[in-house]
């Protein structure tokens, strides 16, 4: 309990004595970089696999001649968009990002670079882990949209290439019965996961004592927290919005 009132009030101090406007335009836009761009490649390999892996372990356990074929394509669609694209990219996500954020904020503690921007007056947590959690925020759900993208495309190339469903049955699977709520139910998700992941390892890595063993062990910290309340959060959202 300690530690959850320490990270509320690391949450709070954020938003005392703010720099301008302009100051945090330039550090959201490198941040969307660094966490954004610079992650969209792996985004794509996993999701592009998670669909072509959904699409071949459903058609491997559809056995029953009575269950048309272009359910493969609805239980690729509904598990891309509902599970595997908002929960699985923020799981990597969280290890990527996480780990990043909570080695640069430690390193610059226990090189005194935060304690020189305190002296100089600047909120150190408004100053370098509020961009972040912006950052995140903006760009976490443009990687789950395109993950979703991926993991679909992923699912019918390696269900049509190798004859398992041919290209109408796959598009008419994914237009069967299709919920429109699916895909802002990802997007608030995403939305979720982007802050819980940016916060808890900016917290982690912020408050981080000792040496270059310790930075590590904060990002170990980082990660490991971050993956817990991205699962308990999913859980937590899908009984309150479905």
């Amino acid at each position: 309990m300690q530690t959850l009132g320490k990270y509320f009030i690391f949450l709070g101090t954020m938003f005392n004595n703010r720099e301008k406007l302009s100051v945090y335009l330039k550090l959201i836009l490198d941040e969307c970089i660094s966490i954004g761009t610079n992650s969209v490649f792996i985004v794509a390999i996993v999701s592009s696999f998670i669909g072509a892996v959904t699409c071949v372990q459903t058609a491997y356990n559809l056995v029953s001649p009575l269950i048309p074929m272009y359910i493969i394509a609805v239980i690729v669609r509904d598990s891309t968009i509902l599970e595997l694209a908002p929960t699985i990219t923020c799981v990597v996500l969280s290890g990527k990002v996480g780990s990043n954020i909570a080695s640069g904020l430690g390193t610059m503690r226990i090189t005194e670079q935060i304690d020189a921007l305190e002296v100089m007056g600047i909120n150190s947590t408004s100053y370098l882990v509020l961009p972040k959690i912006i950052a995140s925020i903006i760009t976490f759900p443009m990687l789950v949209v395109l993950a979703g993208f991926l993991s679909i495309m992923g699912g019918y190339f390696a269900g049509t290439l190798t004859g398992i469903i041919t290209p109408e049955d796959f598009v008419y699977g994914l237009r069967y019965l299709f919920n429109e709520f699916s895909v802002p139910f990802a997007i608030i998700k995403s939305v979720v996961f982007a802050f819980l992941i940016a916060s808890i390892s900016a917290f982690k890595g912020y408050y981080t004592q000792g040496g270059a063993l310790e930075v590590g062990q904060a990002s170990t910290a980082a990660v490991t927290n971050s993956c817990i309340s991205v699962l308990v959060a999913d859980y937590l959202l899908a009984q309150l919005l479905l």
